[in-house]
């Protein structure tokens, strides 16, 4: 029987490797979303500086090895919910490639590398880093389950990355780069509700509980308000904040900032894409430009424009 069932699969149907489970769980396409670590270091006009670069990118690369920490144990705890989704059931742990033994060691080896490199940077990068573990199985435990509180957990984990980039280089940034942080973290974490429900439908709530108490106008009503004041509390940041040039020429990047804001709430809306933020990030080719330009203008604007 077993050789007739081993010869029934297809060869191409059957999982890959272990280790090659054990990468998609962690996730590499979401360390897009630790590139705020380095925010505090291009606003606090230190990208030049050798010494304060690596230890930007040590900080870095421990958040990038705790949020995989929290994805692997994220999946473990979701393993049933996940296999009722029609894209997250093929991921490793409810596909079967890896075991749940598997998943939990993996969680526990990435969380101890990330916090060991964390406090190696020095001890407040390290207790950032303990505090994003600790927020995060929070919420994988607990606050996932209750309506708003969910994406405002997610939200405080982008506000610890941006604390953590901050302290890992013992700078003081302005207070509008955490604000607009929280906003730009809420709108991506309830346009991704906003896409779980438009997919997910009558069998949403079995997905995530949290899930039953949204609807599809609230979460167009939250994200719009959000779109909103992101735009005001950026714009307001750009000829406000005391580190920046005082000839305001920061304002420069308010087109950019608007056009990506817009151009991710349409791909939401109307090309159902918010399920996946960091996928747009590295698939969507105008927001790709878009994203590149703001960038090459902020540093411009802040290493040539002067202060």
């Amino acid at each position: 029987m077993n050789a007739e069932a081993t010869v029934a699969v297809p060869l191409a149907r059957r999982p890959p490797g272990v280790l090659a489970g054990l990468l998609v769980t962690a996730r590499p396409k979401q360390w897009t979303k630790n590139l705020i670590l380095f925010g505090p270091l291009v606003f606090a006009y230190k990208l030049l500086s050798p010494e304060l670069l690596l230890r930007a990118i040590a900080a870095f690369v421990s958040f990038c090895l705790v949020s995989s920490a929290m994805y692997a144990l994220n999946d473990a705890l979701d393993v049933d919910g996940d296999r009722q989704h029609p894209a997250k059931r093929d991921r490793p742990l409810p596909s079967g490639q890896i075991s749940l033994g598997h998943a939990l060691a993996w969680a526990v080896l990435l969380g101890a590398a990330g916090l060991g490199l964390g406090f190696a940077v020095n001890l407040e990068t390290g207790l950032c880093a303990a505090g994003y573990l600790a927020l995060m199985l929070g919420y994988s435990t607990m606050l996932k389950h209750f309506v708003l509180l969910d994406v405002f957990a997610i939200a405080g984990g982008f506000i610890l990355r941006a604390v953590a980039g901050a302290l890992a280089i013992h700078v003081v940034i302005s207070p509008w780069l955490y604000v607009c942080t929280l906003l730009l973290a809420l709108f991506l974490g309830f346009s991704k509700r906003y896409n779980e429900l438009l997919v997910l439908q009558d069998s949403a709530a079995s997905h995530r509980r949290a899930l039953a108490d949204y609807s599809m106008p609230m979460l167009e009503q939250l994200t719009a308000i959000l779109v909103a004041s992101t735009i005001m509390a950026y714009s307001l940041y750009t000829f406000s904040a005391e580190s920046l040039p005082a000839n305001h020429s920061m304002m420069l990047t308010i087109p950019l900032v608007l056009y990506g804001i817009f151009r991710y709430y349409y791909l939401v809306h109307k090309k159902n894409l918010g399920g996946a933020p960091e996928l747009v990030l590295l698939r969507d080719v105008p927001l790709i430009v878009d994203v590149i330009l703001w960038a090459l203008v902020s540093v411009a604007v802040l290493y040539l424009g002067g202060r």
